[in-house]
């Protein structure tokens, strides 16, 4: 008789590295797989899943290596408790990102057999993980602030009004964490929806992820910037003008294709390194009503440059902005940073850190995008988000 043979995962983006899993599992048996419930996920992996638990039930069943698949009843990482007390397996098979000290003690209580496999991809086939897939399909926006950045925090603003000026980015690069471009925000966004934003009104759709991210609960006691939330769900490009208040009192956009297109010719971004752990880029600040009113001209100016397609006031009024950002907040180019500036800073027109700096990346207005990344391999050429898409 053959030994039965369990497994459990999520398989909510079921790939070519599950049914490879499946095989190599079968091999020691007849195959059983428990699969984590919509709730489970919602509450242990903190999103939705892409296919609800009967699709996934379906689909796990359908592989030809599986005897049969159950819904665990379980909860958090170890919710197939009640699968293997019900089914009383000989084998408990994990992979090698699945392994665990908790599982391997679950299965010699019970007396069964603990399996780790390598995550090997079937030969001839590339290696896959749900994760990678999900952000190779996730359309969900980033942004990139080109002036005005921290005047949406009430502590800057109470010295000066002014306007933050935001585009709306396509991710056809990755995404990469503490970059400086809003990732906290999109992961925010990404636990409700997890592949594309709603077709709603963009405004009310910033309103909305603004109020889930600063939930009064917030256990750091930060409130986010709104200039994430809109310049992630504002199409095209944006400035929105911010009083002494967390919300902008108002938002002007910009969906003018030879404008957007001007943008795209002038701007790239140069992948450095992420902010380091422990970096606070609010230390040392030194914000004056003098200073405010430094970034709150330099993001006027920077927005009439646009208008007007004129490239080297755009890039005067960037470096100024930055020069006034900085001057308030001079830990936005610490550690690294400045090395990378000294590198960057004579073969493009001006530069700035995204969001609040400390690492990430270098956005630099260019004479032209196309010919910039064919001599530097490095830099990334950018799309900005249509209203239409």
């Amino acid at each position: 008789m053959a030994k039965k043979v369990f497994v459990s995962g999520c398989y909510d983006l079921l790939h070519s590295g599950h049914v490879e899993f499946f095989r190599q599992a079968a091999e020691y048996g007849d195959l059983y797989v428990g699969i984590g419930s919509d709730e489970t996920i919602l509450h242990y992996k903190n999103h939705k899943t892409l296919y609800n638990e009967k699709e996934r039930l379906f689909m796990v069943k359908a592989i030809r290596y599986v005897k049969d698949a159950y819904i665990n009843a379980g909860s958090g990482i170890m919710d197939f408790i009640p699968t293997v007390d019900f089914l009383k397996p000989d084998i408990l098979v994990v992979n090698e990102d699945g392994a665990s000290e908790e599982k391997r003690r679950f299965c010699e209580e019970r007396g069964m057999e603990y399996i780790v496999l390598k995550r090997d991809p079937h030969e001839g086939l590339e290696a896959h993980s749900s994760t990678s897939l999900k952000e190779q399909i996730c359309t969900i926006p980033t942004r990139l602030d080109l002036a005005g950045t921290w005047i949406d925090q009430p502590y800057v603003s109470c010295f000066a009004p002014g306007w933050a000026i935001t585009v709306s980015l396509v991710p056809t690069f990755e995404v990469r964490e503490r970059c400086g471009l809003s990732t906290s925000t999109r992961n925010m966004i990404k636990r409700i929806w997890p592949l594309k934003l709603p077709d709603m009104d963009p405004e009310m759709l910033a309103r909305l992820v603004f109020c889930f991210e600063n939930h009064p609960e917030r256990e750091d006691g930060i409130v986010s910037g709104a200039q994430d939330a809109i310049g992630i769900c504002v199409p095209g490009l944006c400035r929105h003008y911010y009083d002494n208040h967390f919300w902008p009192e108002k938002i002007e956009t910009c969906n003018d294709e030879d404008i957007l297109q001007w943008l795209e010719n002038h701007l790239v971004m140069i992948p450095i390194e992420p902010r380091r752990p422990g970096c606070s880029v609010v230390e040392g600040k030194d914000i004056t009503e003098l200073k405010v009113k430094a970034l709150a001209a330099a993001a006027d100016r920077c927005w009439d440059a646009i208008m007007n397609k004129d490239l080297q006031a755009f890039a005067e009024a960037y470096r100024d902005s930055f020069n006034a950002q900085t001057a308030m907040f001079p830990a936005m180019i610490q550690g690294c940073v400045q090395s990378y500036i000294d590198k960057y800073k004579d073969k493009v027109l001006a530069y700035k850190m995204p969001g609040a700096g400390g690492g990430g990346y270098l956005a630099c207005v260019v004479e032209d995008a196309e010919t910039f990344a064919k001599e530097y391999v490095e830099a990334i050429k950018l799309t900005i988000r249509r209203s239409e898409m």
